[in-house]
C-alpha cells in the first residue's frame, strides 16, 4: 500500500534544525523558505545555541517544541545527523528531509549505518527524503524548503541533482512554465523515485511529471508507476556503459548497454526521454500547452524560403511526416497568398504576412482544419513586426491570438520557432497554447513529442521463481535452455578421436566440433565446422587438443547453414531494471555490426517476434533479393523462452544463445552460454 506523503509536501508545522543567521548557511536558506510560509502553518527554528534566528526565537533542541513537528528538516553536520533525526522521531516527527551530507554514499560501513537508521525511520511510522538532498517544494502549500525559490507552475519535478534542479527551474521561468511540487531526492534512502512519481500522478495541480535520475533504485517500480501515472513523465538520465567491462565475459553483456536497458524501461513505461535540460523544458513547455498529435502528418509554414526548408529537414529528421498537399487544399491556400507563394508543403507565404498580417491566421486555420495534417509547425519572422510600430504591434497580437482560436477550434497542435521568441506576440501564441521556441530544432522535437504513444504497459511480470541446479559448462546451458522448449542441434560430448568417430557414426556426417571450455568458441578457433569424413574429423579433434587441450568436446550435427541467418538471443540482469531480454544480429558479427534491440524480459512470444522485427536487419528475416522468408516465429519463440529461463533464475546473471539459425523451417540453437550470478566475495570469472 502506497504512504501518504502529504506530511512532507504540506505538513501542518515544520522545523528547521540548524537554523542560522549566517547567509551562507543552509540553515538559513532553509529557515527563510519556511518562513515564507508561516502563514499557513507554525515554523519552529531549531539552533542549539538558541537565542534569535531570523527575527525568531530559537529552540535549542526538539525536545523544547510547544507542539510535535510534523515535518522536521535536518541541516546539520554528518556526525550529529542520526541523533538528530532520532530527537525528530522522538518529538513526533511524521517526515524528515534530510539536507546533510556525507552519509550512505561514502561507502559500505556508512551505507549499513543509514539503511539502519531508516529502518528505525519506518518503524516509527514517518518517512525519510534524502539525505544529502535539496530539499522540497510545493507551489499549493507555500512549501519552500530548499537553498533557491522556484517558480510556480504545473510540473512535477523530482530530481537527484540539486544543481541541475535549480537550472531546470531558471529556463522553465524563461518559457513560462513552474512547478507544482519537486523533490530533491538524494540518496533515495527510504522515500525513493517510484513512490514520487506515483504520488506526483495523482497530485491534482502537475500536469506533466519531470525526472532527472542518475540510480532508479528499484527500476521496475519507476516503470510501473510511470505507466500508471496518467500523465507525460519526461526523463533526464546520465551513465557510462559498463559494455568494455562485460565484454570479455559475454556477447549479450557487451551488447546490452545501460543506455539500452534505460531506452527499454522507458519504452514499457511511455517515458519521454531527453539529453539534455533544455530539451526536458522545450518537450514539457508543449506536453502541458499544446494538443496531442493524432498521428504522423505536419505542415510547414514559413515566411521565408529558408526558414521553411530548414524546417522542413529538421521535422523529418525527428520523425514527422510531410505530406505533399491535394490540389484542392494547395489551391485554397494560393487563395489567400501571392503568386509567389508555394502550396504544397512547406507553406512560404512569400511577403504574404507583410501584404495582410493576417494571412498567419488564415493559412494557419486552413491547415488544420483541412484533415491533411495532424498539425502544424510555424517558423520565421512572425513576431518581429511589432518593432516596427505600436499598430504593428497591436495588430501582429491580434493575428497571434486568432492563430491560437484556429488551434482551439480545430483541435490540432501548432508550435512555432520564432526570431522573435521573446516578443508579446509570442507571448499570445504561449498563453493561446502554442508554445514557442528560439530554435527551429526545439520546435520540432517538442511537436514530434506530442505524438500519441501506445498505452504503456509496464514491466512484464516476473514469473515464479525456478530452483535447482545449473550443471555447469556448455552442455549444462543446453540442457537448461531444451527443458525450457529451445531446440538445439544433436550433440555428443566426447573427449577424444575414437568416441568422436562414433558419435559422428550416430549423428551423420557433415558433423561440427567444438571446444566447449572456451567462452567465444570461434573466436579461439575453437569451432570447426563442415567436417565430412572420419579422416578430417580425426584431424579436426587432434588439431583442437593440440591447440587448446579441451577437457570436453562437443560433435554435432552440422545445421544447414547457407539456408538462414544467424541471430543472437540474449539476457542479463540488471542491477536496477532486473531481467533484460536482447536480439540482434549473431554469428561472428554479432558486436562487429551490434544490430540489437532490448526490452524489458520476460518476453512473451509477439513481444520477443516484435523486437526481431524492428532489427536493422529485420529484412533479412522477411525475404530480400528473393530469398525465401524466414521462420521469425520460431526465432521468437526460442528468444521467448530464453527470457522466462532469465527472468525466473536469480542465479543467472547472463545468458545467450549465439547463433540461433533461423531458417524457413525453424530455428535452431547452435551454441549456448549461461553465467551465474557471482556470489558475495566470488572473483569475477
Amino acid at each position: 500500500m502506497a504512504r501518504d506523503l502529504r506530511p512532507l509536501f504540506d505538513p501542518r508545522s515544520v522545523a528547521v534544525v540548524g537554523a542560522s543567521d549566517d547567509p551562507a548557511k543552509w540553515g538559513n536558506w532553509l529557515g527563510r523558505g519556511a518562513l515564507r510560509g508561516e502563514h499557513r502553518r507554525p515554523v519552529y527554528l531549531v539552533n542549539r545555541k538558541g537565542g534569535t534566528v531570523l527575527g525568531r526565537s530559537a529552540y535549542r533542541s526538539l525536545a523544547e517544541l510547544p507542539d510535535a513537528p510534523e515535518l522536521v528538516v535536518v541541516s546539520v553536520p554528518a556526525a550529529a545527523f542520526e541523533q538528530t533525526v532520532d530527537d525528530a522521531l522522538a518529538a513526533g516527527a511524521r517526515a524528515l528531509i534530510g539536507i546533510t551530507a556525507g552519509l550512505g554514499e561514502r561507502g559500505d560501513e556508512a551505507g549499513a549505518r543509514e539503511r539502519e537508521l531508516v529502518g528505525r525511520v519506518r518503524d516509527a511510522g514517518a518517512m525519510l527524503l534524502g539525505p544529502n538532498c535539496l530539499g522540497v517544494y510545493d507551489a499549493a502549500s507555500d512549501l519552500g524548503l530548499a537553498s533557491n525559490e522556484f517558480p510556480a507552475g504545473s510540473i512535477g519535478l523530482v530530481s537527484q541533482s540539486g544543481n541541475l534542479a535549480l537550472e531546470l527551474g531558471i529556463l522553465a521561468r524563461a518559457s513560462g512554465l513552474g512547478f507544482s511540487r519537486f523533490a530533491s531526492i538524494g540518496n533515495q534512502a527510504d522515500v525513493d523515485l517510484a513512490e514520487l512519481v506515483t504520488a506526483f500522478g495523482e497530485h491534482p495541480e502537475t500536469r506533466a511529471i519531470a525526472v532527472y535520475a542518475e540510480d532508479f533504485r528499484d527500476g521496475r517500480a519507476f516503470v510501473d508507476a510511470a505507466a500508471a501515472a496518467g500523465k507525460p513523465v519526461v526523463l533526464l538520465t546520465v551513465g557510462a556503459s559498463e559494455a568494455s567491462v562485460r565484454a570479455a565475459r559475454s556477447h549479450t553483456g557487451a551488447l546490452v548497454s545501460d543506455g539500452a536497458v534505460v531506452a527499454a524501461a522507458a519504452r514499457a513505461a511511455g517515458i519521454h526521454v531527453v539529453k539534455t535540460p533544455h530539451q526536458m523544458i522545450d518537450l514539457i513547455n508543449a506536453q502541458v500547452r499544446a494538443q496531442p498529435l493524432r498521428g504522423n502528418r505536419v505542415a510547414v509554414i514559413g515566411d521565408g524560403g529558408g526558414h521553411g526548408a530548414v524546417a522542413c529537414d529538421v521535422a523529418t529528421a525527428a520523425g514527422l511526416e510531410l505530406p505533399r498537399l491535394s490540389d484542392g487544399l494547395s489551391e485554397a491556400l494560393a487563395a489567400q497568398l501571392p503568386d509567389t507563394a508555394a502550396t504544397r508543403n512547406p507553406v512560404d507565404l512569400a511577403g504574404g504576412g507583410e501584404q495582410d498580417f493576417y494571412s498567419y491566421a488564415k493559412v494557419s486555420r486552413t491547415l488544420l482544419e483541412s484533415g491533411e495534417v495532424d498539425g502544424v509547425l510555424l517558423t520565421g519572422y512572425f513576431g518581429g513586426y511589432a518593432d516596427y510600430s505600436e499598430d504593428f504591434a497591436m495588430l501582429e497580437g491580434d493575428v497571434a491570438r486568432a492563430i491560437t482560436a484556429a488551434v482551439a477550434d480545430s483541435g490540432r497542435p501548432m508550435v512555432a520557432h520564432s526570431m522573435h521568441s521573446d516578443s508579446p506576440t509570442a507571448e499570445a501564441l504561449l498563453e493561446g497554447g502554442v508554445p514557442v521556441y528560439t530554435s527551429i530544432e526545439a520546435a520540432a522535437g517538442a511537436l514530434a513529442g506530442l505524438r500519441a504513444r501506445p498505452r504503456a504497459a509496464g514491466a512484464p511480470p516476473l514469473p515464479p521463481p525456478a530452483t535447482g541446479p545449473i550443471e555447469p559448462g556448455y552442455f549444462g546451458s543446453r540442457a537448461l535452455l531444451e527443458a525450457a522448449g529451445v531446440p538445439f542441434a544433436p550433440a555428443v560430448a566426447v573427449t577424444g578421436p575414437e568416441e568422436a568417430l562414433a558419435a559422428a557414426g550416430d549423428l551423420g556426417y557433415p558433423v561440427v566440433v567444438k571446444a566447449v571450455d572456451a567462452l567465444h568458441k570461434s573466436d579461439a578457433g575453437g569451432v570447426i565446422v563442415g567436417i565430412a569424413d572420419p579422416a578430417a574429423l580425426v584431424d579436426a579433434v587432434h588439431g583442437l587438443i593440440d591447440r587448446l587441450a579441451p577437457s570436453t568436446i562437443s560433435v554435432e550435427r552440422m545445421a544447414p547453414l547457407h539456408e538462414g541467418v544467424e541471430l543472437i538471443v540474449g539476457a542479463r540482469t540488471d542491477p536496477r531494471f532486473g531481467p533484460v531480454a536482447m536480439v540482434g544480429l549473431g554469428g561472428i558479427y554479432a558486436e562487429v555490426f551490434g544490430d540489437v534491440a532490448v526490452d524489458l524480459a520476460p518476453l512473451d512470444p509477439v513481444a520477443a517476434e516484435r523486437l526481431l522485427r524492428s532489427l536493422r536487419g529485420a529484412p533479412l528475416l522477411t525475404g530480400v533479393r528473393g530469398r525465401p522468408p524466414l521462420d521469425v516465429g520460431a526465432a521468437a519463440r526460442a528468444a521467448a523462452a530464453l527470457s522466462e529461463v532469465a527472468a525466473a533464475r536469480s542465479d543467472v546473471a547472463e545468458i545467450e544463445i549465439n547463433p540461433l539459425l533461423v531458417t524457413p523451417s525453424g530455428a535452431t540453437a547452435l551454441d549456448a552460454r549461461v553465467i551465474a550470478r557471482e556470489k558475495e566475495g566470488d572473483d569475477a570469472r
